[in-house]
């Protein structure tokens, strides 16, 4: 049998008519399929989690008198006269009388013969549509619906409205909407009767019919009990399938890591200060981690400069005392240098071989390189890319350290792992990430958090700076400069951009040289070769160059203690978080730093955003305010985010709701692991209905 037909056969039948096509609702036909797909609704299922986004409200009125206009509005009126325009596809209009005043009904390329009929002069008719001002005159263009008297209850109070795609009218939507809400099946409760109590939400019918038929603006906010209902729903079947995952890694054999402390004492000894608290717990964690015969799979989360290296190298040094071997994965060559130079110093403290395996290496150099790995002679290994190449063994690989993880693809994240037998695995980011965010996304690993920050750091001053005060900025860096100090001069783009008059990196480069001289100003951006981007980076680490000019490639982990600027063109076209990022690479040394955001055209958005990164340089806050304003595609990064797509949950504001779903979710996989009970089997049809059917793939049983 095909994998779709077994996964087809195994859903609960109750639920196929929700997975058939939607061209099987009325009203929707071979042709007009294509535009539902095109907003992602393939199936009835997916119209019933199409929620409306507004609602007009049909209240019959007396008269249109004194209504502040634009707006719907239903009202009895009787027929007047007919007023035809002489040119072919002209206004038709139909003068009518309300209670208190005389307007006209608008049509164009009007049918007279049809309008005669259906608006004959001397009749009573109820009518319903937008009215509007023209030429100071108030007119209904195109009613909605026209009715007799005796019909005017088949015009609904409240019309729900809902998102549309090119090629649907609101009519069909709805025609098909209330087709797909029919098909509502009588499931059995899948949610924990104390929540449903305290929260006092509706059964599954209930919340999908109410959310349909809002009564006002007030239905549709998110608080509501039927959208909160429905969110949570999403939500615990998303952590479901997020603790089946984890069970299932859980259940799979390690090797136990258990180092001595020794290497991990000498470095310690040896440094000029102390870690944090939340550097020396998290180290803690971690190798507690290392120590169980499971494999670890834990993410190490800091904000800009809170010591994660430390804390990896640390670890590290856990696998070599365990007679094993490690390695740490930069995304460029850049990053694995500048690891190597970081932690070259304390692998002489500790007494153990460091390597740097990237794809400059060649001939001779790299064999002798993979056969010193191979035998286990090289203990720990910085690498980019280059370590995934099928020709790169190790003796005993135990623990792999993943540094901006999200700029590796999750294959090659596998392939790493495969390397050892049952390596373990830590990942590393510099982006704070809100508390929803980690639950979805890191959902099935462990946590460490770095929440302090080592002493000496300086705070750096934040000014916002109108992009009209450019020749300004450029003669202030310009004295800076002869005074000794380096800067960073970040630009959106490399090239020009047709769509928007974004600064383009090259051609900063090239006004930059004119004001400050050739030499002064260096170039990097994501376009380039590496062998030119690393020539580039390593003249200004070593200060040949003042100015750095760049795109977002220097965003992470760039570390010259001798640049004291930032400047930052067109910020309002960046987020919240690669700002913070940007700011993190100035405040390093001893002189005072400062990070300059010039801004062009700025929305209340942008204000907002650059607003909020001036008054905090605290990390967290910043990702929770980067949610709030953008949303969670856009503070991840939508292609690699890997975020599930909610329908009707929203991260930003529901983050209490998904730390509930993550409980009652590990609660009651505790409880019924297999999914067997009555509540199981509930709990089984959600996953089925939320499209989570990977979940069964980690199920110890069934």
């Amino acid at each position: 049998m095909a994998r779709h037909e077994r996964t087809v056969s195994q859903r609960p039948e109750v639920l196929f008519p929700l997975f058939a096509r939607i061209d099987s609702l009325p009203g929707i036909g071979p042709k007009g399929i294509r535009h539902y797909e095109k907003i992602g609704l393939r199936k009835p299922r997916d119209l019933m989690f199409h929620l409306p986004h507004s609602v007009i409200d049909r209240t019959p009125r007396e008269t249109i008198l004194g209504v502040v206009l634009p707006a719907t509005i239903t009202v009895q009126v009787q027929v007047r006269t007919h007023r035809p325009n002489a040119v072919k596809g002209g206004a038709y209009r139909v003068m009518v009388e309300d209670a208190k005043i005389t307007f006209p009904l608008v049509f164009f390329h009007a049918n007279r013969d049809w309008l005669e009929r259906k608006l004959p002069a001397g009749a009573q008719r109820v009518v319903s549509g937008r009215v509007e001002l023209f030429d100071t005159v108030s007119q209904m263009v195109h009613p909605d619906h026209i009715v007799l008297p005796s019909e005017a209850g088949t015009i609904p109070r409240f019309e729900a409205v809902y998102p549309l795609g090119a090629g649907i009218t609101r009519k069909a939507m709805t025609k098909a909407t209330a087709a797909a809400v029919a098909l509502l099946p009588d499931l059995t409760e899948w949610i924990a009767p104390a929540i449903l109590a305290k929260y006092r939400w509706p059964a599954w019918t209930a919340a999908i019919t109410r959310a349909h038929a809002p009564k006002g603006g007030d239905d549709l906010h998110s608080g509501t009990p039927a959208r909160q209902r429905l969110a949570y729903d999403e939500l615990l079947a998303h952590q479901l399938t997020v603790a089946l995952a984890r069970a299932h890694r859980r259940r799979h054999k390690g090797i136990s890591t258990a180092g001595d402390g020794r290497l991990r004492n000498r470095v310690l000894a040896a440094l000029p200060y102390r870690p944090t608290g939340a550097q020396m717990r998290s180290v803690e964690e971690i190798t507690h981690d290392m120590e169980a015969d499971t494999r670890m799979n834990r993410l190490l989360q800091g904000d800009v400069g809170s010591g994660k290296t430390l804390v990896a190298f640390l670890v590290l040094l856990a696998a070599v005392e365990a007679g094993g071997q490690g390695v740490l994965m930069a995304p460029t060559e850049i990053l694995a240098r500048q690891h190597l130079d970081v932690l070259q110093p304390l692998a002489e403290d500790a007494g153990v071989v460091l390597e740097i395996l990237t794809g400059r290496d060649r001939g001779a150099e790299r064999r002798d390189k993979l056969e010193a790995l191979q035998r286990g002679a090289i203990q720990v290994l910085v690498g980019t890319h280059s370590v995934f190449q099928k020709d790169v063994d190790f003796a005993d690989l135990r623990l792999a350290v993943i540094d901006e993880q999200h700029r590796f693809g999750v294959a090659e994240r596998l392939r790493l792992g495969e390397k050892g037998a049952a390596a373990d695995i830590l990942v590393m980011t510099a982006t704070p990430i809100p508390r929803s965010l980690q639950l979805t996304h890191y959902g099935n690993m462990d946590i460490s958090l770095l929440d302090e920050k080592p002493p000496g750091r300086k705070p750096v001053d934040t000014v916002l700076v109108s992009q009209a005060r450019l020749k300004e900025v450029v003669e202030r860096l310009k004295a800076a400069v002869a005074e000794g100090r380096q800067a960073y001069w970040v630009c959106p783009l490399v090239d020009e951009s047709e769509r928007r008059d974004w600064a383009a990196a090259s051609d900063r480069a090239r006004a930059l040289r004119l004001a400050l001289g050739e030499r002064a100003v260096g170039l990097v951006h994501g376009q380039m070769p590496p062998m030119e981007k690393n020539a580039a980076m390593a003249q200004f680490v070593a200060g040949a160059t003042a100015v750095l000019v760049a795109t977002t490639v220097i965003e992470v982990g760039v570390n010259v203690p001798n640049a004291s600027i930032m400047v930052v063109e067109q910020a309002e076209t960046f987020g919240l978080a690669q700002l913070h990022q940007l700011r993190g690479r100035v405040g390093r040394g001893e002189a005072a730093s400062t990070c300059l955001l010039l801004y062009g055209a700025l929305t209340r958005s942008a204000e907002k955003r650059l607003k909020a990164l001036r008054d905090t340089d605290d990390g967290f806050k910043i990702a929770e305010a980067d949610l709030n304003l953008r949303g969670a595609g856009d503070v991840l990064g939508v292609a690699q985010s890997g975020l599930p797509h909610f329908r009707i949950a929203d991260l930003a504001v529901q983050t209490d709701l998904m730390q509930i779903a993550r409980e009652d979710a590990r609660r009651l996989l505790c409880e019924d692991p297999g999914l067997t009970t009555d509540r199981g089997k509930a709990a089984r049809t959600l996953l089925w209905l939320m499209e989570q059917e990977k979940a069964f793939r980690y199920m110890s049983v069934g």
